[in-house]
């Protein structure tokens, strides 16, 4: 997975600000099915933002490392209790390289 340069990271955070939190931790902190539902929006939206209580400081950069880690996603930004998050689509990717061949094969069988 790469990093995210300055530039995306600028972009990704832009495109977030009118976003809503998907996700909320409750008291019983990071659990499998929080973890689903991160898992899940992650495939849906590719940028979300997740709600931390207030929780110590510690407890909250060990839960986001761990999000992270887990879900194989990357930090855009951590302000206050909000986190946002972003994990490219790996099916949008697929379609588009799928896109492109074909209409290689397109304009190569045009030429003929």
């Amino acid at each position: 997975m790469k990093t995210l340069t300055p530039q995306q990271k600028s972009a990704l955070k832009a495109k977030a600000h009118s976003l809503k939190p998907v996700v909320l931790l409750g008291d019983k902190g990071l659990t499998e099915p929080v973890m689903t539902e991160i898992e899940l929006a992650l495939e849906t939206h590719e940028l979300i933002k997740i709600k931390i209580p207030g929780q110590d400081r510690e407890i909250k950069e060990n839960w986001i490392e761990q999000i992270c880690e887990k879900s194989k996603s990357q930090l855009v930004q951590h302000l206050g209790h909000i986190v946002t998050l972003y994990r490219a689509v790996e099916k949008k990717i697929e379609k588009k390289a799928e896109r492109k061949t074909e209409k290689k094969s397109e304009k190569k069988s045009e030429k003929k």
